[in-house]
């Protein structure tokens, strides 16, 4: 066990968290290239094709395939489906939002997840984080631009995708006391897996040309992705990594502007200045607090 413990090493902590936020950034993008012709639910089919196998691989470097085991199996039922609603919502809303809107309004989930962990977890929260939750949630308010021209259904679903995370987040929580990461990660993806690969086969397309490389891409790109984010917790701490989720909204920006010539507007990225801040507060406030945020962090990585 010594050899895949926790370790203090943050510079290759730092380094694999850039490398899972980039992994996820790409995902995303390449989901939002394949919204346009095949439905949701194929494309998280094969987006998780390869998570099976990676946790077998992380409980046998982490003392064997007893660690998948577990007790909770109607808990992890429920992550599951809380999993395939946060992400058909994130998908459907990326079919109509260009990609740097969806990946700000996502980052409300840490606001949510502290208002929800006080009737759900009977946690405490303080005035300073409240007054952190109302100011993101103002934030979300200017990018979402309720009562104008700038509103839009798909930001209703990257907002509803963020709150249903918020459970999977709180779900997650309760899980950790007793489960281990590859079994949080196994059963999340056979869940995924099983009723994603039923579901797909009433809107079965098959891929051709250049989609065919983009299918692969997000099998292996988010398998890579979820290993780095894994490794990256066991060499640093929360408090260290979790803001690095914020350069997704950079790579996002980018692969917006390159594939599709979008820009944020002023708008939303002003929200989602407001929104990083008071998330960056309260993970702050939280880690301080002992009430560290689970590994999976990411929207697309759960």
């Amino acid at each position: 066990m010594s050899s895949i413990g926790r370790h203090n090493m943050p510079v290759k902590a730092v380094l694999l968290m850039i490398g899972s936020v980039t992994c996820f950034s790409v995902q995303d993008a390449a989901y939002k290239w394949l919204t346009d012709g095949y439905d949701v639910t194929q494309i998280l089919f094969f987006g998780r094709i390869f998570a099976l196998p990676l946790a077998v691989v992380l409980a046998m470097r982490a003392g064997g395939i007893r660690t998948l085991a577990t007790r909770r199996p109607f808990a992890h039922l429920g992550r599951a489906c809380c999993t395939i609603v946060t992400l058909m919502l994130f998908l459907y809303g990326l079919r109509i939002l260009p990609l740097a809107d969806a990946i700000a309004i996502g980052f409300a989930a840490p606001l949510f997840t502290t208002a929800l962990s006080v009737p759900l977890l009977k946690e405490r929260v303080g005035p300073r984080r409240w007054a952190a939750v109302l100011i993101g949630f103002v934030g979300v308010l200017v990018i979402l631009q309720p009562g104008s021209t700038g509103f839009s259904f798909g930001g209703l679903l990257a907002l509803g995708s963020a709150f249903t995370y918020a459970f999977l987040l709180i779900i997650s929580r309760a899980l950790a006391s007793t489960e281990s990461g590859p079994s949080l990660m196994f059963w999340n993806s056979l869940g995924m897996f099983v009723v994603m690969g039923i579901a797909m086969l009433w809107e079965w397309r098959t891929p051709t040309g250049h989609d065919i490389w983009v299918f692969a891409a997000i099998a292996m790109i988010g398998a890579i992705g979820q290993f780095f984010v894994t490794e990256a917790f066991r060499f640093g701490e929360v408090s260290l990594l979790v803001p690095i989720e914020y350069l997704g909204l950079i790579w996002a920006t980018l692969l917006g502007y390159l594939l599709w010539d979008q820009v944020p507007t002023a708008m939303v990225l002003a929200g989602a200045g407001i929104i990083i801040a008071s998330s960056a507060y309260i993970i702050h406030r939280e880690t301080k607090q002992k009430r560290p945020t689970p590994p999976e962090t990411h929207l697309l990585e759960t």
